[in-house]
């Protein structure tokens, strides 16, 4: 009967075992989809220096690849019934563990300073657009791109651009009030009304602000890396504490 209990048990470790591989490749995939930034968002991130959430993706990447691989050695270890392997087991499971609390901390909290409200990453557009610096360089392509793809002005709003001092303003005075990437195109892709824009007229001018969008980018990449990181931390914790419950059965 014992026998049969022992069994059923290391049938259940190796099932698990499985599925937190399963669940480790996810891990792996999303962390790389993170570093990898589709969005082209790191910039942003960059330039401030709170770039964390993807310092935490490249730590995923190696958690997840690496859970993987101990979880593949853990089915071994229970079907060996050896002690010694699945004591290391344990002891690689728990260094694991320890990287990826790590890279889910470092995601969540500074994914709040980078976009909890708008301010950090409208003064970081007021101070480097148009600017002749690296980071000016980058930021303007940057913020180009998303001003022309997801049809935004400003952080907030396109009086951004008017309401506070900028290196914009600086650099072209009012000959535009705004970018022109905040100007509505035809298809083309020349300005449709480019008097009407200046003026501001709703319908030659983009109204609503990037911010929402910049916002929406970060969460995903901090759920990916961090959430879903919490998640897998909780399965492998209770994987952890059955297979030592194993361990003590052998």
């Amino acid at each position: 009967m014992a026998d049969g209990g022992n069994t059923c048990f290391r049938i259940f470790l190796i099932l698990l075992n499985t599925f937190g591989a399963a669940a480790s490749l996810a891990l792996f995939a999303l962390a790389i989809w993170v570093a990898v930034d589709g969005y082209e968002l790191y910039p942003i991130s960059g330039v401030s220096g709170k770039d964390d959430i993807f310092a935490g993706a490249w730590i995923a990447i190696f958690t997840g690849f690496a859970f993987f691989c101990t979880t593949v050695f853990g089915i071994l270890a229970v079907v060996k019934s050896s002690r010694l392997l699945v004591l290391l087991y344990l002891i690689l499971m728990f260094i694991i563990f320890i990287f990826e609390c790590a890279s889910c901390i470092t995601a969540a909290t500074h994914r709040d300073y980078l976009v909890g409200n708008s301010n950090l990453v409208k003064k970081q557009m007021l101070k480097y657009y148009a600017d002749d610096s690296f980071a000016g360089q980058q930021i303007t392509v940057t913020w180009n791109r998303v001003m022309r793809e997801v049809e935004c002005c400003g952080a907030d709003r396109p009086q951004d651009w008017i309401d506070y001092n900028s290196t914009f303003r600086m650099t072209y005075g009012t000959t535009y009030p705004w970018p022109q990437q905040c100007c509505k195109r035809l298809s083309s892709f020349e300005v449709a009304d480019v008097e009407g824009c200046k003026a501001g007229l709703a319908s030659t001018l983009f109204t609503k602000g990037c911010f929402d969008h910049i916002e929406s980018v970060f969460s995903r990449y901090t759920w990916a890396v961090s959430w879903y990181g919490f998640s897998v931390l909780m399965f492998m914790f209770w994987l952890m504490l059955l297979t030592m419950g194993y361990y003590l059965m052998i």
